[in-house]
């Protein structure tokens, strides 16, 4: 009987290590296929991986550098729960086989704020491809090229962006949380949605019902409307008419036009924030915000628009003749020449800060003329690593700081 009870104990202690060992193994694939296929758009690091044997996959101190930002996101634990082991040991093996019900929670999400990170924190340019100009504009200098932007939050005591995600998915609706601290949350109810992954690219597959989109602001927009307004050197009402009259040129770029009751709740918003809850519906155009023809005569369907619990009629636009806002000549150069994520060249870097640029591609160039060019593996205080390909491998070149007179990075950047 002893015997049988040790063989017992063994036998256990050998499957759960070699549980352990697999979904590690097979987690560490899955990441690999992830990193690669984000490869283009910034550099993921998973972090330290375990599991339970209740289904969960923990991923700990992970992060993402985006080549947009000067900043990586932090992720202090990712959990994923698939409800049981065969359910976790499947989805690793075949990503196509993810349950219909799993959740995962991100804790410790944290993104620290630089006065050069952003292009812009409302709107990446002043007009999109086809050269309409931007809706939402919102200008925190008397110039109103210049706009909210990340140095403007920082000023404003927002150093950090904080906070946890969670997603949940079940057969029948998909929800999804951000809550922030200080800056608002978001809350996403999609019925009839599911998340699918296939060949490593993440996809939603929607039904036929709209998604409901909550967003609390948490006092931020108050925040950012006396900001603004001082900055500018206006009243907080003047400056949300100005953003609502942006809004209104951009939609008239487009053929488009708001409803007064829009317009009131867009300027409400800017003043005052709260609860904002929407239908949206991704697939179709302008996400579903219904639009009346010109001779409707007021009669039409309306967007589902709840502010602070309560309905909102009236909320709709309207079919117009395009009216092309004509460029001030004031405006024909930007204040500070904006970020093209489709241009790719070297741009100069602050050595001091060269930690923030690991694993990417670099251009050191030292005292003496000669030109490092590879991937950054390590900086210390006295020195800085960086590895070239020679010979199907690689070599790491270590380079005293105090040797380098140029520091360059390979990103995506500013136009040229």
């Amino acid at each position: 009987m002893k015997r049988l009870l040790a063989t017992l104990v063994i036998l256990v202690l050998i499957g759960f290590a070699a549980f352990k060992a697999g979904v590690w193994w097979l987690a560490d694939q899955r990441m690999a296929e992830a990193r690669q296929t984000l490869e283009p758009y910034g550099v993921l690091h998973r972090g330290s991986i375990s599991s339970g044997v209740e289904g969960r996959l923990v991923l700990n101190g992970a992060s993402w550098q985006d080549f947009e930002l000067t900043q990586p996101l932090g992720i202090t634990r990712a959990e994923l729960d698939t409800g049981s082991t065969v359910s976790l040991l499947s989805a690793l093996v075949d990503p196509n086989t993810l349950p219909a019900q799993w959740t995962l929670r991100l804790d410790g999400l944290g993104l620290t704020l630089d006065p050069t990170m952003l292009r812009n924190w409302v709107t990446a340019e002043g007009a999109n491809s086809d050269g309409d100009p931007a809706l939402f504009v919102l200008s925190c200098a008397p110039d109103p090229r210049q706009q909210l932007g990340s140095g403007d939050l920082i000023r404003m005591g927002v150093t950090a962006l904080a906070g946890d995600g969670f997603v949940r998915q079940n057969p029948g609706k998909l929800h999804a949380e951000l809550n922030t601290i200080n800056t608002g949350s978001l809350e996403l109810d999609w019925p009839e949605a599911r998340i699918r992954v296939q060949d490593s690219e993440v996809s939603v597959a929607s039904g036929s019902e709209p998604m409901s989109l909550t967003v609390r602001d948490g006092g931020l927009m108050r925040r950012i409307a006396a900001y603004c307004a001082r900055e500018a050197g206006i009243e907080t009402t003047v400056w949300a008419g100005r953003a609502v009259e942006a809004l209104a040129a951009g939609l008239e770029a487009r053929g488009l036009a708001a409803s007064d009751q829009l317009r009131a709740l867009y300027r409400q918003w800017l003043l005052e924030g709260g609860e904002l809850t929407m239908n949206l519906q991704p697939d179709q155009p302008l996400f579903g915000v219904p639009v009346r023809a010109g001779e409707s005569d007021g009669e039409g369907p309306s967007w589902q628009v709840r502010y602070n619990g309560a309905g909102v009629p009236d909320v709709y636009l309207t079919e117009a003749e395009p009216v092309m806002q004509e460029t001030p000549e004031v405006a024909v150069e930007p204040v500070v020449p904006r970020e093209d994520p489709e241009t790719e060249s070297w741009h100069p870097a602050d050595l001091e800060n060269a930690g923030q640029w690991i694993d990417r591609q670099v251009r050191v160039t030292l005292s003496n003329d000669n030109v490092v060019e590879g991937r950054l593996v390590s900086v210390s205080e006295r020195e800085l690593e960086v590895a070239r390909v020679v010979a199907g491998g690689e070599v790491a070149y270590p380079m005293l700081i105090r040797a380098i007179v140029n520091f360059e990075v390979w990103r995506r950047g500013r136009a040229q």
